[in-house]
């Protein structure tokens, strides 16, 4: 299921379903945001703090709820990320998003979100930059390929890692894009949120890990045999991932060989996607192709449907 094309004029609704965001960057960032053509609705938890949460789980749910159920709003795009998005998905409203299905964007602990949307609806969704992004380094990259995304429904070219990338395994895969921060993809394990990888290519992302911590987390999906029912797995450069003492640690390259190597899916490292520079948009659910030989991601349909 595919939301209608985004175009100049239309509405976009902004919420926080996760942390916080300092005010005067918030400002900064929504009026940087206002300036691309499109006119905002915003929800009451980006003004709400609970802790380290923007809201009360039932005030960031209810901002959910009521930006996909508005007829006015065209998409929903997530401030920042944080915390928080986990404890929400019991409280979102399927159906709603099933009869009202719209353009959702964010990544980070938005990926819980993703997560369950797909599950739940088959909606395809956009693992993409977020509001705040534009208060501290916007990238035009980043903003320019996720609008290319959520305004054509033509195929967006496909992203090459000619220097950075590093292939695991070699070979190509198809199927459906699934995935998104690893902590997050960890935590729906053994929930009703839990990520089917099926037959899918899965891709992962994080950020400010130590090595032994993505270790171990890989460590889990593999014996959930996630990675293992993948078709195909690209992973990013796992920004900031790397150990107070490198001498005495794994690199992040070393766990991934040792980890995933063996499994033989076609695999390879270094995607612009995340917490990273450019963010490349990856629409989840859209039926995509890997090269993992040549270290590529191509998209064989569009994302969204023509207005």
């Amino acid at each position: 299921m595919k939301a209608r094309a985004l175009k100049i004029g239309d509405t976009i609704g902004i919420i926080a379903p996760a942390s916080p965001t300092n005010p005067e960057e918030q400002e900064q960032a929504l009026e940087i945001f206002s300036e691309f053509g499109f006119k905002l609705k915003l929800g009451s938890s980006l003004w709400e703090q609970h802790g380290y949460l923007a809201g009360h789980d039932w005030v960031r749910a209810e901002d959910l709820n009521r930006m996909f159920a508005d007829p006015e709003v065209d998409a929903i795009f997530c401030m920042r990320g944080g915390y928080g998005t986990p404890r929400i998905l019991d409280l979102v409203d399927y159906r709603s998003i099933r009869r009202s299905p719209k353009i959702f964007v964010g990544y980070s602990d938005i990926t819980a979100l993703h997560l369950a949307i797909h599950r739940f609806t088959g909606l395809v969704t956009f693992h993409g930059p977020m509001i705040t992004e534009l208060a501290r380094k916007p990238d035009f990259y980043s903003w320019s390929t996720l609008f290319q995304h959520l305004t054509s429904h033509a195929p967006v070219d496909r992203y090459e890692e000619p220097i950075e990338k590093h292939s695991i395994v070699a070979g190509s895969a198809r199927g459906p894009l699934i995935g998104g921060n690893l902590s997050l993809l960890v935590s729906t394990l053994g929930t009703p949120f839990e990520i089917d990888t099926s037959g899918k290519i899965l891709f992962i992302e994080d950020v400010d890990e130590d090595p032994y911590r993505v270790d171990r987390m890989l460590t889990q999906l593999r014996h959930s045999t996630k990675l293992q029912r993948a078709a195909g797995i690209v992973f990013t450069d796992f920004t900031d991932c790397t150990a107070e003492n490198e001498e005495k640690s794994l690199t992040i390259r070393e766990i991934l060989d040792g980890i995933v190597k063996p499994l033989g899916i076609p695999c390879y490292f270094g995607l612009n996607v995340g917490h990273t520079q450019p963010n490349w948009t990856l629409p989840i659910g859209l039926l995509t192709e890997i090269n993992a030989t040549e270290g590529w991601i191509q998209f064989q349909e569009g994302s969204v449907e023509p207005h």
